[in-house]
């Protein structure tokens, strides 16, 4: 006999036996037990109200979990945005390529924290002061074979690079970088950004504010040769 001949008094009973041959049934159906109605008052029932009442805590604590992760990375963002707020302003104000350069470096090395920083610039423009952070790359793109990929792509890199690339990038500091990001300036040159940290830069993370930076220290350099 099929479910849908018996009437609902003996449907009850029959769910009822189940449910004491399988009480791991709830379990494995938790939704089912959150929408379950319990009568007032003591018994054996009551086991079911705590563990309804369990579920929703856990519910609740996870939610509020995810609420304070997501609170966490808006305020977290809000710095990197005034950070990025920060350089764009103080790259308005420089007047040539090596001001330019300097306000780059010390920039990223006081606001964001960065422990190793390279600044590529191609084509020749005037010389500029010798420095471990500063590269002028007469021949452009085409003299960084190592690199075309990247340069062709356009696009912030972060994560380890092989040592071929940190060699040509960070020259005797090379040994001291675990993880980076690397950022094209369109025709004017290439920034990275080293850390001693192997999870400082990892490859899922988002672009978007290397992308910022990016594109406003590649502005600020072409500004700068237009001066010039």
């Amino acid at each position: 006999m099929t479910a849908t001949l018996l009437d609902d008094a003996t449907q009850a009973r029959v769910v009822a036996a189940y449910l004491k041959r399988h009480p791991e049934f709830l379990s494995e159906y938790p939704e089912l037990a959150a929408k379950l109605t319990m009568p007032r008052g003591q018994g054996a029932v009551s086991s079911l109200a705590v563990y309804q009442l369990q579920s929703l805590r856990e519910k609740n604590a996870e939610l509020e979990r995810q609420l304070a992760e997501l609170i966490g990375i808006a305020a977290e963002n809000e710095k990197l945005m005034e950070r990025v707020h920060a350089l764009t302003v103080a790259l308005l104000r420089a007047s040539t390529t090596e001001v330019t350069a300097r306000t780059v470096v010390a920039r990223l090395s006081a606001d964001f924290h960065t422990e190793q920083v390279r600044l590529l610039l191609f084509g020749d423009q005037p010389p500029l002061p010798r420095a471990d952070w500063l590269q002028q790359v007469a021949g452009g793109m085409a003299a960084l074979p190592e690199f075309a990929e990247f340069l062709h792509k356009n696009e912030p890199v972060s994560g380890r690079l092989s040592a071929e690339k940190l060699a040509r990038l960070f020259g005797a500091d090379a040994g001291q970088i675990r993880s980076a990001a690397l950022m094209c300036l369109g025709d004017c040159g290439m920034l990275a950004i080293g850390s001693a940290d192997p999870d400082r830069f990892q490859p899922g993370m988002g672009t978007l504010f290397l992308k910022m930076i990016a594109a406003t220290i590649t502005a600020a350099l072409a500004r700068s040769r237009d001066i010039a």
